[in-house]
């Protein structure tokens, strides 16, 4: 399914979610179904995968090239996230936005909020897991991960969940493809429905559970 080809410049939206909640699964197939839709490339310190190519995952660099390209202003955000350095360059937004594109930005909450106080029009969007259980089951079963790092990454979840609050829509992906329609909702028709305070009020034992302080 094809989008409507629009002459606009695009808007931005940050995707963002704890680790193992599907995110990259969701935009990798909001991107197939639609080219009015982009992802931004994000620069990183974090070593390539065997299934990674530079310049199409990320753009690959080592920290000290990275941080010369903070004090050069070249990011709209950065961010360490488990010990590597990811940020989003201005190069990649104006590629992006310029052509009438969707922008879509996957990062983590923290380059969210910065994408957010320096562009307030930025469009943050948090998805949920439909329950911590399943979160975990998740990181398991993809297999990336020893045990420890599972186990690190479910708890940091608990900090990521919480940051929900801040964000303009809230998705839960319990079903895929109805997860992946409301992000299309979201993207190409600004959907009231999916926004935070709707979704508390639909799904206020949920949310409840999963931004509870762990005690």
């Amino acid at each position: 399914m094809g989008s409507k080809h629009s002459s606009k410049r695009g808007n931005v939206f940050v995707i963002a979610a704890a680790s193992g909640t599907g995110k990259t699964s969701l935009v990798s197939a909001l991107l197939s179904q639609h080219s009015d839709a982009a992802v931004s490339i994000s620069h990183t310190t974090r070593t390539k995968r065997a299934n990674e190519t530079d310049g199409e995952n990320y753009f690959f660099v080592d920290r000290s090239e990275f941080l010369a390209l903070v004090d050069q202003g070249q990011f709209i955000e950065h961010a360490e996230v488990f010990d590597n350095l990811y940020g989003t360059s201005l190069q990649e937004m104006e590629r992006i936005t310029a052509a009438g594109q969707q922008m879509i930005l996957e990062i983590d909450w923290q380059g969210a909020l910065q994408v957010k106080a320096k562009m307030p029009q930025a469009r943050l969007v948090f998805i949920l897991p439909p329950s911590l259980n399943s979160l975990r089951e998740r990181l398991i079963n993809r297999g990336q991960d020893d045990a420890a790092t599972v186990e690190r990454r479910h708890a940091g979840a608990l900090t990521e969940i919480a940051q929900c609050i801040h964000f303009d829509y809230l998705l839960i992906n319990d079903n895929f493809e109805e997860a992946l329609a409301g992000l299309e909702t979201i993207v190409f028709d600004d959907a009231a429905e999916f926004t935070r305070v709707r979704q508390s009020q639909r799904h206020q034992a949920l949310i409840d559970q999963l931004t509870a302080t762990n005690e």
